[in-house]
């Protein structure tokens, strides 16, 4: 396909492409930014289209990564990050002490429903806590995977009945 030709065609799926644009951007002034662009890298990158494919489709996608991209670096430009020294504090206007009290007492009680798991389940379950794949706990305890996977849902299971007091309702 020359470039001529190449050029016709895209020109010629302006019209089919920009309803897609428009449901991507929901805005028309945005839509039509994006079908620019999208028809731009187009003609850019004439050389990577391959003949005999959907031209309609390769536009789609140009369109739609275009889209993820500028939907990304407007996220990112939005993105607020604070260098003072005191972020707890960002945001607000007066200062907040939180008891730790309740905090201890749960953690006291989750380490000792964990200390009364039975061996054979805690220790594969503290390895995977600790960031072991299951892979390396089965290698380093020389059992095969699906026991690890098994006592790991055992004792999942098993602290989620001890701990129900602090489910979400």
């Amino acid at each position: 396909m020359t470039a001529l030709e190449f050029n016709t065609a895209v020109v010629n799926l302006y019209k089919s492409l920009k309803p897609i644009a428009f449901k991507l951007t929901r805005d028309t002034e945005e839509a039509n930014d994006l079908l620019q662009e999208t028809l731009l890298k187009a003609i850019a990158n004439r050389d990577k289209f391959t003949d005999g494919t959907n031209l309609k489709a390769w536009l789609y996608t140009i369109m739609k990564n275009t889209f993820i991209t500028n939907y990304h670096r407007l996220v990112k430009r939005k993105t607020f990050i604070d260098t003072t020294e005191n972020l707890h504090f960002i945001n607000s206007s007066f200062h907040v002490t939180e008891n730790g009290a309740g905090s201890k007492l749960a953690m006291d009680e989750i380490d000792t429903a964990i200390k009364d798991l039975n061996h054979e389940y805690k220790t594969p379950f503290m390895m995977h806590y600790k960031g072991y794949k299951y892979f390396e706990i089965a290698d380093i305890l020389n059992i095969p995977i699906g026991t690890v996977k098994n006592r790991i849902h055992i004792a999942r299971k098993e602290l989620k009945g001890k701990l129900k007091s602090y489910a979400k309702p």
